[in-house]
């Protein structure tokens, strides 16, 4: 144990408690229509993140920190599946943003916001 460990009271390898958030990889277009049938009986949320903006990683910890439960969420790194960023764009007829969570119910999007507007969302 280090000395900031210790004042701290963090042992190495002990597990953070608090909110596990629960995401879903989103890595093809072909999930979509999926999620969009899922929305109709729970409220889905698609959480676009880029790992290259440290303002996408600073919204994505508070973003998780808020979170409830009630909800399915979907993780796309849009880095890395672009694709279906632009996918997600077409479909639902918005405006590409990162980040951006994008919250889907009865099969349509009920709110979406980008940056950190994303923790204004009514959840």
């Amino acid at each position: 144990m280090g000395l900031l460990d210790s004042i701290l009271g963090k042992n190495k390898g002990e597990k953070q408690e608090g909110n596990v958030v629960k995401w879903i990889p989103l890595t093809a277009v072909s999930q979509l229509d999926n999620i969009v049938e899922v929305s109709k009986t729970n409220k889905a949320i698609i959480f676009k993140h880029s790992t290259r903006c440290s303002i996408s990683a600073s919204v994505l910890n508070k973003f998780e920190k808020k979170i409830g439960e009630g909800y399915q969420l979907y993780f796309l790194d849009l880095i890395n599946h672009r694709d279906v960023s632009n996918a997600i764009a077409e479909q639902f007829n918005i405006v590409h943003e990162s980040p951006q969570a994008i919250l889907l119910e009865n099969g349509k999007v009920s709110q979406q916001a980008s940056h950190y507007e994303i923790l204004e969302l009514d959840l």
